[in-house]
């Protein structure tokens, strides 16, 4: 098997689109980076990447790799907080359940933001053991008590859990670059429902959040979809290479979009935002101290954010 510094070399080609951004990100020279992934290519007997003077792009196969080498990679992180933990390095602890979108694209800023605020302080920074699912795993393990604090994105907030919405996020219809709608203007929020789309499994909040906003606009449930994965990175695979559409969160896609390999398509009709919502058992008094300080960094974080983009993110 790959060790576990190729693997974070092959995400983030990946994510990149580029060995030598992917190099410096890792720490290593190009050269090395290349000898490094076509050692990974060796070892799995697979084509992971097309390479071409214009950038890296990966093969179908190297984006499922990739896929599977993330959860992989999560679950070391996981590892080394825990062992961290048994050795007593932190007094204080905090277990988050948190949805992929949040876990991936949202949680290690804030995570960074609280342990600088912590450190400022003069205090001990916060262990933090993170649990990764889709949005209804994740308010399970809170409601059994395995995680302190649960951050969703789902647009049905349970009324039972303590809760606190900390930022939004925008749904967005994207397609591989030669689809059809990829060359056409605005596609009416009809047509979208009633396309069989690309889609997350039942209890992911991004489908929620679509199918809710269906019913909602229109009095009827969405196209069942096309095909259902479990993963925001399988999704973006097979869109990328032409299975079709998918509607998923503008953090997910942003990457893809950037480099070409997905683009996003306006649809008719007002934005699809959702919110982002922390959960937690109780009520506010039963928020753990680290739990509400998190909260605290990611509503500063989500209102610099939108000060960036200007009135039209608020």
């Amino acid at each position: 098997m790959p060790d576990i510094g190729s693997l974070e070399l092959l995400v983030a080609v990946v994510r990149t689109g580029s060995i030598s951004a992917a190099a410096r990100e890792t720490g290593v020279t190009q050269q090395s980076a290349s000898t490094r992934l076509r050692a990974v290519e060796r070892q799995l007997g697979l084509s992971l990447f097309h390479r071409a003077p214009t950038g890296t792009r990966p093969t179908l196969e190297g984006e499922v790799v990739a896929s599977w080498a993330d959860d992989v990679l999560a679950a070391v992180g996981r590892f080394r907080t825990a062992t961290r933990t048994l050795r007593g390095e932190s007094t204080a602890r905090l277990t988050i359940a948190a949805s992929q979108t949040v876990s991936a694209r949202l949680l290690p800023g804030w995570l960074v933001a609280l342990r600088r605020r912590q450190v400022d302080a003069g205090r001990t920074p916060t262990a933090v053991q993170l649990l990764s699912g889709n949005s209804a795993e994740a308010e399970a393990l809170v409601r059994e008590g395995r995680a302190d604090l649960a951050v969703i994105e789902s647009s049905e907030v349970p009324a039972d859990l303590g809760s606190s919405t900390v930022d939004r996020d925008e749904l967005v219809l994207v397609v591989a670059p030669e689809h059809p709608w990829g060359r056409s203007g605005p596609v009416a929020f009809e047509a979208v429902a009633a396309e069989p789309l690309v889609a997350r499994e039942e209890g992911s909040g991004t489908r929620r959040a679509w199918e809710d906003e269906v019913r909602r606009r229109l009095g009827r449930r969405a196209a069942e979809p096309s095909v259902v994965l479990p993963t925001s990175a399988a999704v973006r695979s097979a869109v990328a290479n032409g299975l079709g559409a998918a509607v998923m969160s503008r953090w997910e896609a942003a990457d893809d979009i950037r480099l070409g390999r997905l683009r996003a398509v306006r649809t008719s009709g007002e934005p699809v935002l959702r919110p982002i919502t922390a959960l937690w058992r109780g009520g506010d008094r039963d928020l753990p101290t680290a739990g509400r300080e998190l909260i605290e960094v990611a509503v500063q974080s989500a209102r610099q954010h939108a000060e960036r983009r200007g009135p039209s993110a608020r």
